[in-house]
């Protein structure tokens, strides 16, 4: 697409008038719906094992339309952008609305910031300057110790552009840049292999993360992670305290305390803190906020897929439950305001309430302080996969990277720990808030009915007292 501000309709040289008249046409009595253009570019190279094993460049474009009845969708997409695709979505959506003439939503608020570049990032480098990079990557971590063994590093770009168009004839416009770097490493000694692995992005172009330093600190961060797996003993098992390192283990407090604060979940109360509302969900001290209006950062939007400007909203104020993540139907079928957070992996699916940058805000601690603070526990730095059942708040989380706890002092490493345990009830269990609060380094992807969207986690170090941890040691 040449010119990131030429609009998609006119891209498709479709007639604004008769579309905007099919949109009506559409939602015609309903309470709320548009149509949602997308054109999406995006490329993946994957260097493994000494050479480009997988490089894929796509482009795709379609739309979605949506007619909004109480608490019926109706939903019809296509790849095809053309006036007689859009025609017979417009048929299809209005079966959704039964007998009723609603009045018709009002329009979200507009917003003239900008939160990232219009720059499409998979112009540049060009091709041949990708594969050198990852060539690079791939040499330097194998020469940093004898003890690597296979390397696998990655690079990807998307550059979207979303058009909103509403009955009401507003429309709304976003361009999305998105880039990703990932190093993984294999370590051995003798039959024993342990993995790390470190990766890097945000909402720009690569020139920020290709320079040297930034992807050697990347290779050196996996490589590390690897070479301490390689000495680390079985975990332990039990109930014991729980320090949780800053930065990425946010991505726990997204799963096990994010999902239970989105609308959807707390309307058809199925979520473990529905009916919870200005009461207390959590120790005194925790704040979390919800923040998508964060410059260049992964989760960021700075409108939502519905054209809500995106928010930062308060979710848990001082152990207090004050707020929720909605989209458009779920805040009026509550009687809330939308916050920004409807969002949706691609034309071809709906708008749900879905997390940005999920974090938890500084405490006053000093992190040496939390650590010295445990006799013997566990000190959790970097996790991988976690799952939470939403309806009982009930979570399992991997840690890729953890350590024992002994008289104050970090201790052997472990592999294996699972934590196990309850958000809600666990939020109870912090006693201690760090000073040290930092956000992930955007990496992260949250999946939910299916879709998966970029987001961003973070937090400072916590104590978290008497968790399960599941191991592989006595």
């Amino acid at each position: 697409m040449d010119h990131a501000t030429s609009s998609l309709i006119d891209r498709s040289g479709l007639d604004r008038g008769k579309v905007g008249q099919l949109i009506k046409r559409g939602l015609e009595g309903a309470d709320d719906g548009e149509l949602f253009l997308e054109y999406r570019q995006s490329e993946a190279l994957m260097f493994d094992n000494g050479r480009l094993k997988q490089a894929t460049y796509d482009t795709a474009q379609g739309f979605g339309l949506r007619a909004v009845k109480d608490e019926a969708v109706g939903y019809a997409h296509a790849s095809d952008i053309s006036e007689a695709a859009i025609a017979r979505a417009a048929e299809a959506v209005r079966a959704v609305k039964g007998g009723h003439s609603g009045s018709y939503a009002d329009a979200p608020a507009r917003t003239n910031r900008k939160l990232y570049g219009d720059d499409n990032p998979l112009g540049e480098p060009s091709f041949e300057t990708k594969v050198k990079l990852l060539s690079d990557i791939d040499a330097y971590a194998r020469a940093s110790d004898p003890r690597v063994r296979q390397v696998t590093a990655s690079i990807a770009a998307t550059w979207q552009v979303v058009e909103i168009l509403r009955a009401d004839g507003q429309s709304y416009r976003d361009i999305r840049p998105l880039v990703r770097l990932n190093v993984s490493v294999i370590a051995g000694d003798g039959d024993r292999q342990e993995s790390g692995s470190h990766g890097f992005g945000g909402r720009e172009g690569y020139q920020r993360f290709i320079t040297l330093d930034k992807w050697h600190g990347a290779v050196d961060e996996a490589v590390r992670q690897a070479l301490v797996n390689l000495q680390a003993v079985p975990a332990p098992a039990g109930e014991m305290d729980v320090v949780l390192g800053s930065g990425w283990p946010g991505v726990m407090l997204h799963e096990a305390v994010g999902h239970g604060l989105e609308g959807d979940f707390n309307r058809k109360k199925t979520s473990a803190f529905a009916g919870l509302m200005g009461q207390q969900v959590a120790a005194k001290g925790v704040t979390v906020v919800d923040d998508g209006t964060m410059s260049a950062r992964r989760g960021s939007i700075s409108i939502d897929d519905e054209g809500t400007p995106s928010n930062r909203t308060v979710l848990i104020e001082d152990g207090i439950l004050v707020g929720y993540m909605q989209d458009r139907q779920n805040a009026r079928l509550m009687g809330m305001k939308p916050t920004g957070n409807g969002r949706r992996e691609s034309h071809a699916h709906v708008p749900m309430p879905r997390m940005t940058n999920t974090y938890m805000l500084a405490g006053d601690k000093d992190p040496q302080e939390i650590i010295a603070s445990v006799k013997n526990g566990l000190y959790a730095v970097n996790f991988g996969g976690g799952q939470v059942d939403i309806t009982s708040g009930k979570y399992v989380f991997q840690c890729t990277e953890a350590y024992k706890i002994e008289n104050g002092k970090v201790g052997a490493p472990v592999k294996g720990a699972m934590l196990i345990g309850n958000g809600p009830t666990d939020l109870h269990r912090i006693s201690m808030i760090g000073n040290d609060f930092a956000l992930d380094p955007g990496i992260g992807t949250c999946g939910k009915n299916g879709q998966g969207v970029p987001v961003g986690v973070g937090q400072p170090s916590l104590r978290m007292d008497r968790i399960t941890v599941g191991g592989t040691g006595g």
